[in-house]
């Protein structure tokens, strides 16, 4: 089992930055790509960004060029620097990792952006 602990978010106003950090404890050892999705109300789940643990990354269209992810392997964290952010990205965001065994979310963390 892989737990997940996500922080960093809040209200922002349309402009500014917000960095997420994900945790992850628990059967490390084999977790592979480590990332984020959200979810904004009454809508489905997106991709938003991740990183393999071989440093190869992928960013949804949405959010290229403003958001970078990135990656602490020595402590299994996952981080999402969100810039230049917009009222549209306001969602509840959540980490994301898989290993042989499964795939795990964290609980997710709200981030709001005002306009």
């Amino acid at each position: 089992q892989v737990q997940l602990v996500e922080s960093g978010g809040g209200l922002v106003q349309a402009g500014g930055s917000l960095r997420l950090s994900c945790a992850a404890s628990g059967s490390v050892s084999s977790i592979n790509t480590m990332g984020w999705y959200r979810q904004a109300p009454g809508k489905q789940r997106d991709f938003v960004a991740n990183k393999s643990s071989g440093g190869s990354t992928y960013y949804a269209d949405s959010v290229k060029g403003r958001f970078t992810i990135s990656r602490d392997n020595a402590k299994n964290t996952v981080f999402l620097q969100m810039t230049s952010l917009k009222p549209e990205d306001t969602a509840v965001y959540f980490c994301n990792t898989n290993n042989a065994y499964g795939e795990y979310w964290g609980q997710g963390t709200q981030v709001t952006v005002s306009s």
